[in-house]
């Protein structure tokens, strides 16, 4: 039961922020954004590697879904498929390369490859629509031969779509971390030189962690087109590497539903102080520079030490309790 507990937890959330929130379109993003963020932890947290690279992927799904339903018509979930394909396929083609150095040269390959794809992202205006990216994606209803299965029309409609997608998603990365291969990446992050001693193929296994990272970031960036209306230029930054970098360790890393909470937090602070103040940046910058010095281990990381707290204060007056009673 215990392995079930985050998918729970996260599930509730899903649930809960249609009572709480009166947006549907924040909401929907809160989940498309965890799921670029749970992408990102598997490299981070589960393997080690710290990469600037997430906005190619995010931006590959965000053009991809955008092509196939505006110009060739096809079938929402296919183009969905396909848009994660290509995340996956670019994730492997960035960390074919990147995973043959570590450290600081990791990094700066990462963020070098991050730069070319905006600059391709940038020229390509054919395919891609330049620095006006590419508008009017539609938003088809989730048929099957030709009728209706679910309507997808209103904010609150896509928020149901996009919260199944998120928890089998979530689902399936659940899956992924418990079984050997998840443990397998923790030795990995823990001791590289250990686990290439035992025998462990290292560069199948970090290039493995990232074309599942891709693609589940491919999906997450399908969806925000979709949500939006359109695939901008602004998806293939490195602003938006450094966005989901940023929600990744404000959750917590090594946390899948810590990237749930990482997400929401930054989103819906950043809309809340927005409404405050026109420089709300410099509050959010703030409020990220509080979380870097206090809470190392993220928002999960102060739950957990809060929980502890809590136990061990109820711990304390339930051995009080019974000593008076014996005496």
């Amino acid at each position: 039961m215990k392995k079930y507990t985050h998918f729970i937890l996260a599930a509730v959330v899903v649930l809960t922020m249609p009572l709480l929130m009166h947006s549907g379109s924040l909401a929907s993003e809160v989940l498309i954004f965890a799921l670029a963020a749970m992408g990102c932890n598997l490299l981070l947290g589960f393997t080690g590697l710290l990469s600037f690279g997430q906005g190619i992927f995010f931006g590959l799904g965000s053009y991809t879904v955008a092509l196939m339903l505006s110009r060739w018509a096809v079938p929402m979930p296919l183009a969905l498929l396909l848009a994660t394909l290509m995340g996956a396929l670019g994730a492997a083609l960035v960390g074919w390369v990147a995973i043959r150095q570590r450290g600081t040269y990791f990094v700066m390959l990462t963020l070098a490859f991050s730069q070319m794809f905006y600059f391709i992202a940038y020229t390509a205006t054919d395919l891609t629509g330049g620095d006006n990216g590419l508008m009017d994606v539609p938003r088809p209803n989730l048929s099957l031969f030709g009728a209706d299965l679910w309507t997808l029309a209103t904010p609150w409609q896509f928020y149901g779509f996009v919260s199944l997608l998120f928890l089998i998603v979530f689902w399936l990365l659940l899956r992924v971390s418990n079984s050997t291969f998840g443990r397998t990446l923790l030795a990995v992050r823990d001791n590289e030189e250990r686990a290439a001693a035992i025998g462990y193929n290292l560069r199948l296994l970090k290039l493995q962690a990232f074309v599942i990272s891709g693609a589940v970031t491919g999906l997450a960036g399908a969806l925000h087109a979709m949500m939006t209306g359109l695939a901008p230029l602004s998806n293939a930054e490195l602003h938006t590497s450094e966005m989901i970098l940023i929600m990744t360790v404000i959750g917590g890393t090594g946390n899948l539903f810590a990237s749930l909470l990482g997400s929401a937090f930054y989103l819906l602070l950043a809309d809340w102080l927005s409404q405050l103040w026109p420089r709300w940046l410099l509050l959010l910058g703030v409020a990220l520079i509080a979380v870097s010095l206090w809470m190392q281990r993220g928002l999960w990381g102060l739950g957990e030490m809060l929980w502890r707290k809590l136990q061990g204060q109820r711990n304390t007056a339930t051995a009080a309790t019974a000593k008076g009673e014996q005496a």
